[in-house]
């Protein structure tokens, strides 16, 4: 039986076949998208703070965070070619396709219509 760290020696890429491949363009998409998910933790802890611990919200880190996250979106949507609209258009399609009602149901969450 193979061991965890044996598993992961022999399936982690090596970082030097990653630098292999890097460019310009696929650093900017590398930092743009590492950002995303920090910021969003940034929002969740301003959220969870209001929630759970019943403290005032601050709206002017709730919008700051809000910003954040929009600029580095914006910059992976510069870096691939895509506009906007185009992701709110696949948006709208997916939810619509999922919740034909328009209304939200736990069964239409669970079926996933739009993957079928």
């Amino acid at each position: 039986m193979i061991t965890h760290d044996a598993l992961v020696r022999a399936l982690a890429k090596p970082g030097a076949d990653i630098l292999e491949t890097l460019t310009p363009d696929r650093c900017e998409l590398w930092h743009a998208a590492s950002c995303v998910p920090s910021e969003a933790g940034e929002l969740f802890d301003a959220i969870k703070k209001y929630v759970i611990y019943n403290k005032p919200l601050d709206m002017g880190n709730v919008i700051e965070e809000l910003g954040d996250i929009e600029f580095y979106l914006a910059a992976i949507r510069q870096n691939l070619g895509i506009e906007r609209a185009t992701t709110l258009r696949a948006n709208i399609d997916k939810l619509s396709k999922r919740y034909a009602s328009m209304t939200y149901t736990d069964q239409a969450a669970q079926d996933r219509a739009d993957k079928r």
